[in-house]
């Protein structure tokens, strides 16, 4: 598209205008790296968008799809079903946290997080608590976009303008620069922010309650980590109050942290889990809700026999190539030992090159756990947020992040080696050297 001016595509999560002025065009992929349509070789330093786990370019995923369009391209999931999805999910269920059994596939981790919320409402419906209709989300927590995900979700600008939305308040979040900047891993304080859930029970009353919905770590609020405690905390009080709790993982699973999910690794079991994207390691849009057995026993017997148990689906969930693509990649994390990997030496390489950053005069905290990394700069004289211009610096010098405000967000594909950890820090480093503290 030599001659295209790209004006007719209106970009999501984009500044259109800026864009289009200068264009970032991506047009191909491979282990590590994207090129640009000017040849520009670019370390992906955030796997796409927090999803490519596997690399870029797994010939497996792509000849699993093609082989799979010729058996059995499509067929409605709605009363019929077609072997592999049910393979997939029982794939799947191998790595999730005891209990968690059963899985209802979505398209992407908005429409995961619909889903949860509304099996939630239909297992208190089930049980006869009729009054439990209210949410508790986050501050910074990102849930998606769809009216339920805004509704929960704690980032401001997402929410402005359309509401009115779904009833439910918010925890405060639970970035501490002032007692915990530069914590490798989990901060050691910070568990009592979960006390703050018990209060909003006091307040709403326990039978007005749904469900807790919560990242194990924030992604795009900022990479923002719980304190050791905060997690198993939130799980006692939801199992007091007979609470749902939602852990929002569509960033956090699939060796994210060097586990197949947060909840393993942080040993916090919640009712439901939401996936997406690494799960597929974004090659064709899949998501995924996890579900505890007692949640989905209620509700399917609820019902009476012969009649539809939850009024809630998708066209293409656990679509047929979708599912081709999620089991190919299960087999590329199996074999190579990526869902560990985030754990191990590549890992603690990662922590150690991002916090030798440390005493940058403009860097004011370094947050990390397993290959997941985030580094804020000051606040500007000016007040205006520095990463967005921090992100295209880095483009220039051939890496490729996420701004959030004053934050750089890491998340490199799970294949990542040494060499490439060397060339994201020195590109922050040689970037942060020119930015005023």
């Amino acid at each position: 598209m030599e001659n295209s001016n790209y004006q007719s595509l209106w970009m999501p999560f984009t500044a259109n205008r800026d864009f289009k002025s200068n264009p970032r065009i991506i047009n191909r992929a491979q282990g590590m790296y994207c090129y640009s349509n000017k040849g520009q070789k670019l370390l992906d330093a955030t796997a796409g968008l927090w999803c490519v786990n596997a690399g870029h370019g797994r010939k497996e995923i792509g000849e699993a799809m093609a082989s799979q369009n010729t058996t059995l391209d499509y067929s409605s999931p709605f009363n019929f079903g077609h072997d592999i999805s049910f393979e997939f999910a029982e794939r799947l269920i191998k790595h999730t946290p005891d209990g968690l059994n059963k899985v209802f596939f979505t398209n992407s981790g908005s429409e995961a997080v619909e889903s949860a919320l509304k099996i939630a409402l239909a297992y208190h419906q089930a049980k006869g608590n009729k009054g439990k209709f209210r949410f508790i989300g986050r501050e910074l927590g990102y849930h998606g976009v769809n009216f339920g995900g805004i509704s929960v979700g704690g980032l401001s600008p997402n929410r402005k303008g359309f509401g009115p939305l779904l009833p439910a308040d918010h925890l405060d979040h639970t970035l501490d620069i002032t007692n915990c900047a530069f914590s490798k891993g989990l901060p050691d304080e910070g568990a009592d922010k979960a006390e703050q859930l018990e209060k909003m029970v006091q307040f709403h009353g326990a039978d007005s309650i749904a469900a807790v919905i919560v990242e194990p770590i924030a992604g795009a609020g900022g990479v923002i980590m719980p304190a050791k405690g905060y997690l198993q905390r939130l799980r006692e009080i939801c199992t007091k109050h007979d609470i749902v709790l939602i852990f929002d993982e569509v960033i956090t699973a699939w060796g994210r942290l060097g586990s197949p999910f947060a909840s393993t690794l942080f040993n916090v079991t919640p009712d439901l889990i939401t996936s997406a994207k690494g799960i597929t390691s974004g090659v064709v849009p899949l998501g995924a809700v996890f579900v505890q057995d007692d949640i989905y026993n209620t509700v399917v017997n609820s019902a009476a026999e012969g009649a539809v148990e939850f009024f809630h689906g998708y066209t293409y969930s656990g679509h047929p190539i979708a599912c081709a693509a999620g089991l190919a990649t299960l087999d590329i994390y199996e074999r190579e030992g990526l869902l560990e990997r985030g754990q191990g030496e590549i890992g603690n390489y990662f922590q150690e090159g991002l916090h030798s950053l440390k005493d940058m005069p403009s860097i004011v905290d370094i947050r990390n756990c397993g290959l997941i990394g985030a580094v804020q700069f000051a606040e500007q004289a000016d007040g205006k947020p520095i990463g967005f211009n921090i992100l295209k610096h880095c483009y220039e010098k051939g890496v490729m992040v996420r701004s959030m405000g004053n934050t750089i967000a890491l998340s490199p594909p799970l294949i990542i080696e040494k060499d490439h950890v060397d060339v994201i820090v020195d590109a922050l480093q040689s970037i942060a050297k020119e930015i005023p503290a």
